[in-house]
């Protein structure tokens, strides 16, 4: 049995909870409407660097006491940091939220972002960078999205750029901090587990109601598709490659649509890239489709990576799935495996309460409000083939394809009468 609770406090605040009362845990999030979208240039990666920082110690307890005190009620204290939206979790036993709201709200509102530690954490971030850098399968998704986003603010790496993390001062990071995260109308406060919410909210409120309300600015949008092909050599094993198209945001009512055309293309094992690239052909080990969704825009991708000598009969294979979804309706049984697949996802994700807490957050975030797990499953039976067909012909066209290579491939090299989906 679970129950959804919502208030707000006075200051703008809002606190989410789901009452599960047949498990143990209880996830507590604190999710900030911030992330390196709202960054400029040369502010690249600042977002990623205080994730780090909350954890490196308080006016109470120095990073190690923390990670002891989390670790001695075997629970688990994490962060991450996306474009749109910061979070800061912990995952306990039930009878240790006491220990789990004082600990999360002591770092969100009293670390000490010591020098000390700030040129400590800044050469552990430098390594971060990289070692994605290092990891080409990784890297390769750094360099297509900002190939596909250009300039724009969500083509920035969420790590940051060497430069500028290399750049940042104390004084950069707290501004930031306060500019961005101290303000209440942009904090969502998200539990679940066997917890009530009226005991919850007592435990926040003397938290964060005296958070000053302030105006939060805004983050630019205004993005822009447009047509874009990349090499960038290295000499590796493998060519990876990254190619999509303008996808669906999360305010679009065709994004279910888009889940069903993503998990048909390469979101499984038996979608029709996996299928015909690995199984059939045995051109790749890993490839995949994904999708990437914002508050304004989104995107549509697809991964893999194979020898130089079979990019051009990979690329083929990728465009001509594309075509055919564009050209021809999927079969009734393909559909019903994609929508079946979804709905298995979604509901086994709902085994945890970290994944029930983080959907809370999200849903209020984007929606201000939840959305029942029924009302999402009736939309995804509600797609046709159709609708799969018809978003495909909106969104694999060669106006707005960005491809991305890295590997043992140069620009004369390119299949470029290849990359074109003939629209």
């Amino acid at each position: 049995m679970t129950k959804i609770n919502k208030t707000v406090l006075g200051n703008g605040v809002r606190i989410v909870s789901e009452r599960v009362t047949h498990v143990h845990s209880v996830s507590i999030g604190i999710w900030i409407r911030s992330g390196s979208r709202y960054e400029h240039k040369a502010e690249s990666g600042i977002a990623h660097f205080i994730e780090h920082m909350l954890f490196k110690g308080t006016q109470k307890y120095t990073a190690c006491e923390i990670a002891r005190m989390i670790d001695s009620v075997g629970g688990v204290f994490n962060a991450f940091t996306s474009k749109e939206y910061t979070c800061f979790y912990v995952k306990v036993l039930s009878q240790h939220v006491d220990l789990a709201v004082n600990l999360l709200c002591d770092i969100f509102f009293h670390s000490l972002f010591l020098k000390e530690e700030i040129e400590k954490e800044r050469n552990v971030i430098l390594q971060e960078i990289n070692m994605v850098k290092d990891t080409p399968d990784d890297y390769i998704h750094d360099m297509f999205n900002h190939d596909f986003f250009s300039d724009h603010p969500l083509g920035f790496n969420i790590l940051g750029e060497l430069e500028t993390v290399q750049s940042f001062r104390r004084s950069d990071i707290t501004g930031f901090y306060r500019r961005e995260y101290l303000v209440p109308e942009r904090i969502v406060i998200a539990v679940a587990g066997n917890m009530e919410h009226e005991a919850f909210v007592d435990r926040m409120a003397i938290k964060f109601d005296d958070i000053k309300m302030k105006k939060a600015a805004a983050a630019q949008t205004a993005f822009s598709p447009s047509r874009s092909v990349s090499c960038n050599y290295r000499a590796l094993e493998q060519v990876h490659v990254c190619l999509g198209t303008p996808g669906c945001s999360h305010l679009d009512r065709e994004r279910y649509s888009l889940y069903v055309l993503n998990a048909i293309l390469g979101g499984s094992m038996s979608s029709r890239l996996f299928q015909e690239i690995r199984e059939n052909r045995g051109l790749a080990y890993s490839v995949t489709s994904f999708t990437a969704s914002f508050f304004d825009t989104g995107m549509f991708g697809v991964y893999m990576g194979v020898v130089k000598d079979t990019v051009q009969e990979a690329l083929s294979i990728v465009f001509d799935e594309m075509r055919s979804l564009r050209e021809h309706s999927v079969s009734p049984a393909e559909l019903s495996a994609a929508k079946e697949q979804l709905k298995g996802n979604m509901l086994l994700a709902m085994e945890s309460t970290d994944s029930r807490m983080s959907r809370l957050a999200k849903c209020e975030m984007y929606y201000d409000q939840y959305i029942p797990l029924p009302r999402i499953l009736k939309d995804i039976d509600a797609v046709t083939a159709d609708d799969v067909r018809e978003l495909a012909r909106a969104l694999f066209r060669d106006d707005q394809l960005t491809c991305t290579f890295l590997g043992p491939l140069k620009n004369k090299d390119l299949p470029r009468d290849l990359l074109l989906l003939g629209c």
